[in-house]
């Protein structure tokens, strides 16, 4: 049986879900007593990375989809931290919605829809814009492992 190729919104969510699944592994080796470990007081403590990759999901779907983000205000304002259970699971909203938006676009949508981001005005090509998203996950996976590092805590293998 030929395998199947692959289109690029199927290789983009690969990309998305394979580097989530990876944070999950890192976010849930950290033990509770370590949840506000931070490595000096400029730095996001441990918990608070865990959902700022979290919550970026929900900007993200507002940023790819064209929306205001005049008025930004987030799910999680106001919400305590508790643990990475209960952050993950009040996330996954979010993250299928922000998947089932990728899902809906076309080849050409991803190659010529320009999308403005909002920090810093820059326009990027959709299909690109999403592989940065991934990107950003990325990063803090790699500044989590140095947290983990750090706190002298076992690291799980994440290159499986």
């Amino acid at each position: 049986m030929p395998n199947k190729i692959m289109t690029q919104t199927e290789l983009i969510l690969l990309n998305l879900s394979e580097i989530r699944r990876r944070s999950i592994k890192l976010w849930k080796a950290l033990p509770e007593e370590y949840y506000h470990w931070q490595p000096d007081n400029e730095a996001m403590t441990a918990i608070q990375m865990i959902r700022h990759v979290l919550e970026a999901d929900y900007g993200w779907n507002i940023i790819i989809n064209q929306g205001d983000m005049t008025h930004y205000r987030t799910p999680w304002e106001n919400r305590p931290y508790r643990n990475v259970n209960e952050e993950l699971e009040f996330a996954q909203p979010y993250r299928e919605q922000f998947l089932d938006s990728i899902k809906k676009f076309s080849a050409e949508e991803l190659s010529e829809n320009q999308i403005i981001h909002p920090g810093n005005g820059e326009k990027k090509i959709l299909g690109d814009y999403l592989l940065r998203i991934g990107y950003h996950e990325a990063v803090h996976a790699g500044n989590f492992l140095s947290y983990l590092r750090a706190m002298g805590v076992d690291r799980p293998n994440v290159w499986d």
